[in-house]
């Protein structure tokens, strides 16, 4: 059960974020200029209204899932952070003498409340209001172009990714452990089958994890809480072979992918307006009149459209003869096309 957050009780200690967090520190600069609040609004649905437990705030859970990714670090290692480093907790909206919360209900609250197609398009919109409102968006001018995402399943197998990750740990284990210790690490997969890398990996796991010296480590510490993370996801995570929504796309006549087509719209200053997430075998030219539309949705006031040729399609012409002709930039590649 979601109910609205309450102010936090005040803190002896506050004082302590002023002295230690720099006012130009990036995380107090993002609490400053970022209100999270329409994550409440987004995601209230996703709980059940009158029944239940009290949820933690999906404002706070979210800023977690900001962190890891800021930070390039597994569940376990983000929430160990998120205890002692206080620009953390300053990000987080906590008292210093808060506890955090436990690293499993990060996959709980990923997979159970960010299920959900309008995510993108939510956190494009909310970045593009920040933008418009501090006045960075100076043009009215946005540029159309795809780019090409191969597929797990091209990319690298379960197989590939479970011992990919379990070689780094051991590279971090030879840095540490000794010459004779290395004798008593499991004997490495070579075979190609899932089943036994699946079998191997928690072995590996296991020997750092019996060894306390070893574990502490923060270098082999990294290495064997990814390692803990990937084993411990779901089967659909940890799958990579099957994609059955990937197509095969081609980036020449000559070159290929499989995988899929983030068409997107980004303004001259570098900002992403909209996105449309595809199958690789999309044609570019078939989401400008979408991708126009989202990025006005945004507030954002769209009077030309740069593009290359894949966007030159009769559709796309007679659009833009129908909202004012087109304006020719250069006649091989790009195009500027009015559309007020």
């Amino acid at each position: 059960m979601l109910k609205p957050s309450r102010p936090k009780s005040p803190s002896q200690f506050e004082g302590i974020y002023d002295r230690i967090i720099p006012e130009d520190h990036f995380l107090r600069k993002f609490n400053n200029l970022v209100d999270l609040s329409f994550i409440y609004d987004e995601l209230k649905d996703k709980y059940c209204p009158n029944n239940g437990r009290n949820a933690l705030s999906p404002i706070y859970l979210f800023k977690y899932l900001l962190l890891k990714v800021i930070y390039n670090i597994s569940d376990v290692d983000l929430v160990e952070r998120s205890q002692y480093d206080l620009s953390f907790k300053y990000f987080l909206d906590l008292r210093p003498e808060d506890d955090v919360i436990d690293a499993s209900t990060l996959s709980k609250f990923r997979k159970q409340r960010l299920q959900d197609a309008n995510l993108l398009d939510m956190l494009l919109n909310k970045s593009m209001q920040i933008a418009l409102e501090n006045r960075v968006i100076q043009k009215k001018c946005i540029i159309v172009d795809a780019t090409h995402t191969k597929a797990r399943y091209n990319h690298k197998s379960a197989y590939q990714r479970l011992l990919e990750e379990a070689k780094k740990l051991r590279k971090a284990i030879y840095q540490f452990d000794s010459p004779s210790q290395k004798e008593h690490l499991p004997a490495k997969v070579e075979n190609g089958l899932l089943e036994d890398a699946l079998d191997y990996c928690p072995k590996l796991v296991d020997y750092v994890n019996q060894d306390e010296t070893l574990r502490d480590i923060p270098a082999v510490k990294e290495r064997f809480h990814l390692l803990s993370e990937i084993i411990s996801d779901d089967r659909e995570q940890l799958e990579f072979s099957k994609d059955q929504d990937a197509r095969i796309g081609h980036k020449t006549t000559d070159s290929s992918f499989f995988g899929y087509k983030t068409h997107m719209a980004m303004t001259d200053e570098r900002i992403i307006a909209a996105a449309v997430v595809t199958s690789g075998e999309k044609g570019d030219g078939l989401y400008l009149q979408e991708l126009v539309e989202k990025s006005r949705n945004t507030g954002l006031e769209v009077k030309s459209v740069i593009e290359d040729t894949a966007y030159s399609g009769k559709r796309n012409l007679e659009l833009a003869e129908s909202k004012e002709i087109w304006n020719w930039q250069n006649q091989k590649k790009t195009r500027n096309s009015l559309l007020n």
